[in-house]
């Protein structure tokens, strides 16, 4: 059942692993503060000690939009286990875009006021999070590599696969190169 409660009952999870950039966050907090309706549909889903297990970032924007209330659905009766799967199961963005239909159909301002960045120019790329420095000992070098992926879901598949054994991916790309 969904019900409406004060913000300051619901707390969030510090375990979830999910985060979301500064500027899809404002994005977020713009569009709840525009269209609140929303999270009446969308309510955030609580344990039964209150903390989140979908919806921590639409919790956080709502702190940020200056809300009191919000809408939640509480789940009774998980287990510890069940939590989990449903924390990242919920994260998971199954599906694909049908970019013919978003290119035509819808206009590319609202979509990205809405937080779907779908072109994304060289000045909208965080360089930090495409190059990694490759230099051979202590050797200054300009040396780059540059990770290509189309979403912020395969950039995090292509760091995971990267990260081995606790080394640093920039330790793990030095030995595959060679350098």
């Amino acid at each position: 059942m969904i019900e409406k409660c004060n913000i300051k009952l619901v707390k969030e999870n510090k375990t979830n692993p999910r985060y979301i950039n500064s500027t899809k966050f404002k994005k977020l907090v713009k569009s709840i503060k525009e269209f609140p309706e929303m999270l009446q549909k969308r309510p955030i889903i609580v344990d039964e000690n209150m903390v989140v297990l979908g919806g921590n970032m639409r919790l956080k924007a709502c702190k940020s939009a200056g809300l009191f209330d919000v809408y939640i659905h509480k789940v009774l009766n998980w287990t510890e286990e069940q939590k989990k799967e449903f924390i990242i199961k919920d994260n998971l963005g199954f599906g694909e875009w049908d970019w013919d239909i978003l290119a035509n159909d819808w206009s590319e301002v609202k979509l990205d006021e809405w937080g779907l960045q779908v072109w994304q120019t060289e000045t909208d790329v965080n360089i930090d999070d495409l190059y990694i420095d490759v230099t051979k000992d202590n050797e200054q070098s300009n040396n780059k590599i540059i990770l290509k992926y189309e979403n912020e879901l395969e950039y995090n598949e292509i760091i995971d696969k990267i990260k081995v054994d606790g080394r640093k991916a920039e330790d793990i790309l030095k030995q595959a190169l060679k350098l």
